[in-house]
């Protein structure tokens, strides 16, 4: 049996100059890391703008941007159907059916 001690470790994040710690699984350590070094990134970015100030609404900001980015993304990698295939194919099942029912 493993322990989940073992399995977890804690990972210690700078976003904007302060510190966070937070508990991942051993596997996600580099992704937490890679993600936290993201944030702070956009975080930074979004803050020397000028355009947005205080805090939490540059998170929320950055949260979005992200968010945003990552559904793009989502609807990229899924396949379009392509609505004249799927008429065309309807149509080709109506008369195999209609075909099948008058013999």
């Amino acid at each position: 049996m493993t322990d989940a001690m073992s399995t977890n470790k804690t990972a210690v994040v700078t976003i904007l100059g302060k510190e966070y710690q937070v508990a991942c699984g051993v596997d996600e350590y580099d992704d937490l890391l890679s993600a936290a070094r993201q944030l702070d990134e956009r975080m930074r970015t979004i803050r020397n703008s000028g355009n947005v100030i205080g805090l939490e609404r540059i998170a929320v900001m950055a949260a979005l941007n992200l968010c945003h980015e990552l559904m793009q993304a989502q609807h990229q990698a899924q396949p379009h159907i392509d609505e004249s295939l799927l008429e065309r194919m309807s149509s080709k099942l109506d008369d195999a059916l209609n075909k099948l029912s008058n013999d």
